[in-house]
């Protein structure tokens, strides 16, 4: 039940922590951790309340929230029934992270710095102190945790050198430190799976959209929940 509730907390606030980070993003580590805390003057209740555009668009922000909620509720409270106990808060903090980067990348087309290095960070330590969907014990995890890393910052790299001089933009920047912090967390084996099953589904996604590009992220995101998810049972 505890997971439960912190599931629909956090994913209740995952299109208010998008829309903060649009209002500043890009900008400087630094800059972006201020702004993050940083409330800008709001709009008197009155104003608000006597605008019709205002409450539709309120409306269908409260609803996104609310289907986030259940969403990541749902899927952190079945996290918890299949982990043990001691690796089950790693794992629904990547689940939690990896949806708010979904949430901004759909958004504003771009992986920020501020959440894919705390999130390349701790995959080392969830390597460190827990780790075993990584190996049979600390040191075979970190090294698998490391290999990982590496693997998923040089995969994309590689494969945009020979793909660069048709699609310039084919791994941005944002998405390669997402896979290097997946490679970190999923280990070095499961990078090749979910850069292939990224890119099937965007392809999927661009063929029922009918479109040629958008934001690569959440294809990711998906490719790497369904690895996970096969590697927990």
């Amino acid at each position: 039940m505890t997971y439960l509730i912190i599931g629909f907390i956090f994913g209740f606030s995952i299109p208010y922590l998008a829309r903060r980070f649009s209002k500043f993003m890009p900008a400087t580590f630094a800059y972006a951790l201020y702004r993050i805390f940083c409330i800008n003057k709001r709009v008197p209740r009155s104003k608000r309340l006597a605008n019709h555009k205002y409450r539709q668009l309120t409306r269908r922000y409260f609803m996104r929230s609310l289907g986030w909620g259940i969403i990541t509720a749902a899927i952190t409270f079945l996290t918890s029934q299949v982990l043990p106990s001691a690796e089950t808060p790693w794992i629904v903090f990547l689940i939690i992270v990896l949806f708010i980067l979904m949430e901004i990348d759909k958004r504003m087309f771009l992986l920020p710095d501020l959440l894919t290095v705390p999130l390349l960070i701790g995959g080392f330590a969830y390597a460190a102190f827990a780790g075993e969907l990584l190996g049979y014990n600390n040191a075979d995890a970190a090294q698998n945790s490391a290999l990982g890393a590496a693997f998923g910052y040089f995969i994309p790299v590689i494969a945009s050198l020979f793909l660069i001089k048709k699609h310039p933009d084919v791994f941005g920047g944002g998405d390669i430190k997402l896979l290097a912090a997946l490679g970190a967390w999923l280990g070095f084996v499961n990078i090749p799976y979910i850069i292939l099953a990224s890119c099937l589904i965007f392809a999927v996604s661009c063929f029922i959209n009918k479109q040629r590009q958008g934001a690569f992220g959440p294809s990711i995101v998906l490719a790497a929940l369904i690895i996970l998810f096969l590697l927990e049972y």
